[in-house]
């Protein structure tokens, strides 16, 4: 992720203009890959087991890194940015139309353009909407910052744990999303309730109407053949979604590569390495090397007996209880992956634990990496997020959207 964008980094005192002090993000991300490779090197995680971790993720990185650069390249060319501004004039003044609409935006970005993108480059979007319509800027905050979440459970692009999912359990894209529609719609729906009843209504927002904004337009040639060529790129990773399988890195290694190639054309300038997005992949490796080392003494014995191995429905719903819990503790990835190695109870279980650590992570600020990140365009952006507050409205909504989609999942089972 670009490192204007991410974790609000400084310019170093004393420095040149362009050198940056490490966020607290990057040192930490830096120090739990630093972490696993020591596992590696004192013989605690065997090096065969980190082979085979770094083998098995090597597809997610490659995807993970390919659209984020896409993803990146399309605000770039202020594709999320027209979007925006266009459902604000659609929705014309109108609080309860805006709402629809920006919960349609979040959940289709989260669905097809994977939840990290949601966080890094929509919540700033969203919240620089806020200032030509004089919207509270809270409550679009908000909506990104769950529905990042909330909203992931789809498609095997739409969060990492996921494509791990969809391995483990031989489901394609297609039969992946025949399991999950009826939980994604039941969290969404959820969400938009929480989002309304505490952000959203008249109470909450103060005012009757916003400003209806101008809408966004290139400026020149240039700027049109960057918007239609990142735009399209986006379309076309969309449409081959169910076709390409596996190999969907693959899929959103060309879309990136078209909108590098835009960009090469029209604005070179624009092709920096700030656009790879090394933080996430960095943190995604050292967690894989550092979750295989704690599983191996004591973690997955603690998974275990939290996740049981009832596969009846009480059961489901305790490896789903089991996901949430965890991930509000130590972060949702290490929970999936540390769960992941004990769930032995079938399909049914271990997508339970799946949704658990994807719908669960809005109730401490670490619970997930698109949480952490939200929360930290908001500080960047002095938007205030009541601490208490947050808790307290994420903890009703990962209880009732974890136990809806669960339901959700038991029906389409």
């Amino acid at each position: 992720m670009p490192d204007k964008q991410d974790s609000g980094s400084r310019p170093a005192r004393g420095g040149s203009a362009g050198r940056r002090r490490p966020s607290v993000l990057d040192t930490v991300r830096i120090g739990l890959l630093v972490l696993g490779l020591l596992c590696v090197a004192t013989g605690l995680l065997p090096r065969a087991e980190a082979a085979d971790n770094m083998r098995r993720i090597a597809p997610l990185l490659l995807f993970l890194g390919s659209v984020i650069v896409l993803a990146n390249l399309a605000r770039r060319a202020k594709v999320f940015d027209v979007i925006a501004h266009r459902l604000a004039i659609i929705a014309g003044g109108n609080y309860a139309g805006l709402f629809l609409l920006c919960v349609l935006f979040a959940s289709v970005t989260t669905t097809v353009l994977n939840l990290d993108t949601t966080a890094v480059l929509l919540t700033p979007v969203m919240i620089a909407l806020a200032v030509p319509a004089k919207i509270p800027p809270l409550p679009l905050a908000m909506t990104t910052l769950w529905l990042a979440n909330t909203a992931s459970l789809l498609l095997p692009v739409s969060n990492l744990t996921n494509l791990l999912a969809a391995d483990r359990v031989a489901l394609d894209a297609t039969g992946f999303a025949a399991r999950m529609w009826l939980p994604q719609l039941l969290s969404i729906a959820v969400t938009m309730v929480c989002l309304w009843w505490w952000y959203w209504r008249r109470s909450q927002r103060g005012a009757e109407r916003y400003v209806v904004p101008e809408p966004i337009r290139p400026a020149d040639a240039r700027e049109r053949v960057l918007l239609y060529a990142s735009g399209g790129a986006c379309v076309l990773f969309v449409l081959a979604i169910p076709f390409v399988g596996d190999r969907i890195g693959i899929a959103a290694t060309v879309a990136a590569a078209i909108a590098v190639l835009a960009f090469a054309v029209c604005d070179r300038s624009a092709l920096r390495p700030a656009l790879f997005p090394w933080q996430l992949l960095v943190f995604v490796s050292g967690l894989f090397l550092v979750v295989p080392t704690l599983s191996r003494y004591g973690l997955s014995t603690l998974m275990d007996t939290l996740i049981g191995q009832d596969t009846s429905g009480p059961g489901v719903f305790r490896a789903a209880g089991a996901g949430a819990a965890l991930s509000n503790i130590v972060n949702n990835l290490p929970a999936y992956t540390a769960g992941e190695a004990v769930a032995h109870g079938g399909r049914n279980q271990l997508l339970a634990l799946l949704i658990g650590a994807n719908v669960g992570p809005v109730v401490t600020p670490w619970a997930s990496l698109a949480t952490l990140l939200c929360l930290e365009f908001c500080r960047t952006h002095q938007v205030r997020v009541p601490m208490r507050r947050f808790v307290l409205t994420g903890l009703v909504l990962a209880v009732a959207a974890t136990t809806a989609a669960t339901a959700g999942l038991l029906l389409t089972g």
